[in-house]
């Protein structure tokens, strides 16, 4: 089987699995990938996106998530869950490039840049913006306080995950996701009110 597919998202990550096929890779595993990555990739992008990331770096992040997903079933590794797999790598891959943007956002802004990119600022008006802004800051800074299953029950919620998989997928028990979701849910409205 080629790897042409109908799905024009599939050539994201395609030239690199061409160059694993050639190696002697099966086609069923490039299948089974395919058919993943055909079913989960808008939820994986929107995950990336959820850091700050723009949609140029989330295409990335998935590129990087479904690469490291054919390396993992190449080698023979756990296939059990492996949609909460895609998600807990996605995660990490979407902080290691958060990380690295503010990095290089710092070597490079300036006074001077922030000032011009203020100048084409489209937003309906400065006292609206600054207000948005500030509940925006506060909120991102609330749920960025909170811990990392938190964080992530969170934003698998915002997905439109069901408990029972946020369960499964951030290995913990359903009581314990729907604690995690209460607290973080409470705590960001008490922020918003504040």
């Amino acid at each position: 089987m080629s790897f042409s597919s109908a799905n024009p998202a599939t050539e994201l990550f395609l030239p690199r699995l061409a160059e694993a096929k050639d190696r002697g890779s099966s086609s069923q595993l490039q299948l089974e990938i395919l058919h993943l990555f055909d079913s989960l990739r808008y939820p994986l992008l929107r995950y990336a996106i959820s850091f700050g990331l723009s949609a140029h770096d989330g295409e990335d992040v998935l590129q990087e998530v479904f690469l490291a997903l054919f390396r993992h079933l190449q080698q023979g590794r756990s296939r059990e869950n492996l949609p909460g797999w895609l998600f807990r790598v996605t995660h990490n891959q979407a902080l290691r490039r958060r990380t690295d943007n503010r990095a290089i956002a710092k070597i490079w802004c300036t006074n001077e840049a922030h000032a011009a990119m203020d100048h084409y600022d489209t937003s309906p008006g400065p006292e609206e913006q600054l207000l948005f802004n500030e509940r925006q800051r506060r909120l991102l800074t609330e749920m960025l306080a909170l811990p990392a299953t938190d964080q992530m029950c969170l934003r698998l919620r915002a997905q439109g995950w069901r408990y029972r998989e946020i369960s499964e997928a951030v290995g913990i028990s359903l009581g314990s996701v729907s604690n995690s979701l209460a607290r973080s849910l409470a705590r960001l409205e008490r922020t918003d009110k504040g």
